[in-house]
């Protein structure tokens, strides 16, 4: 049975979204679904958004295999609350697979399960939870992280991939294919990924350049040079490249660049697909070529991040 912990001013989604996973990937293997929300006080808790759920009490826990706890505003105070870490405790030194989604990886630090582990959350509380815990190999890049029975995962969003992950070990990978097919997924997030996107960094991605790099970024086995998106842009070379080092903070070569370096890093560990042909299809051509960008990037060649990602 999956467990879902939750307290007031949670936010929706952190809930929402693994327990969705949870009931479709039961739905696909021919089971009812065994999900059960739990909180400190039984009844209807109020997330951020004022959109409550009902929850039954710590008491109810006796079934539970897997605990997922939420995160949000209301984050601080669960974590200081002693009844809340000592139900977190008791359950993982009972074996249940423990999780967090975003800031609830908190409850899990207060508590003592993150200590010596990997562990990530949403990039925006990385200051603060790197000095409050410096006893957690915290991996402030990371989608999600596993580390023993204990998993945590970025913000929000990255609770579904979380949830993936875990339908992955319990039901195999055609069952977690055909989960994230029902919820519409464009693709599943391993968890060696970055939380950040390369259009989402520019200074504007959507102005009036933000077509073009989505184009791009679909078409990255084309030359792509200034020339070309110029053209596309229906723009003079050096206009254009002075237009777009203006709007978006960095130069049309650099910005591809990191489109390809982004889905280059997604296929390499996402995926079994060869390191040569995902330097062919990204546009890098060169493997050698590939491998000298990850350095640069990310201080690692693709073979040692796709290691990582399986370690995940």
């Amino acid at each position: 049975m999956i467990g879902i912990m939750i307290f007031p001013d949670f936010q929706l989604l952190d809930a929402a979204g693994p327990i969705s996973v949870f009931e479709i990937a039961a739905r696909a293997t021919g089971k009812a679904p065994a999900i059960r929300v739990l909180a400190l006080n039984p009844g209807a808790v109020r997330s951020s958004s004022g959109v409550e759920m009902m929850a039954r009490d710590f008491k109810s826990a006796n079934a539970i295999t897997t605990l997922v706890v939420a995160g949000g505003a209301g984050v601080t105070d669960a974590a200081r609350c002693e009844v809340t870490r000592a139900f977190v405790r008791r359950l993982a030194r009972r074996g249940v697979r423990v999780a967090s989604v975003c800031s609830g990886a908190y409850v899990l630090a207060e508590a003592g399960l993150l200590d010596g582990r990997r562990a990530t959350t949403h990039w925006g509380r990385t200051r603060d939870f790197v000095a409050r815990y410096p006893k957690v190999k915290f991996e402030p890049d990371q989608i999600f992280t596993r580390d023993g029975n204990v998993w945590t995962s970025a913000g929000i969003t990255a609770g579904i991939d979380l949830a993936l992950a875990m339908v992955t070990e319990d039901h195999g990978e055609e069952i977690a294919q055909a989960t994230a097919r029902q919820l519409v997924l464009y693709h599943r997030r391993s968890g060696g990924q970055s939380q950040f996107s390369s259009l989402l960094e520019l200074k504007t991605p959507n102005g009036r350049f933000g077509a073009l790099l989505s184009w791009a970024r679909e078409n990255l086995d084309a030359r792509l040079t200034v020339e070309d998106l110029a053209d596309r842009a229906g723009m003079s070379a050096r206009h254009f490249a002075r237009a777009f080092a203006a709007e978006t903070g960095t130069t049309p070569s650099k910005a591809i660049e990191r489109l390809r370096i982004e889905v280059a890093r997604e296929r390499v560990q996402s995926s079994r697909e060869a390191i040569e042909l995902v330097a062919e299809a990204t546009g890098f051509r060169d493997p050698e070529r590939m491998r000298r960008a990850f350095i640069r990037a990310f201080g690692q060649p693709p073979q040692a991040l796709r290691r990582a990602a399986r370690a995940s």
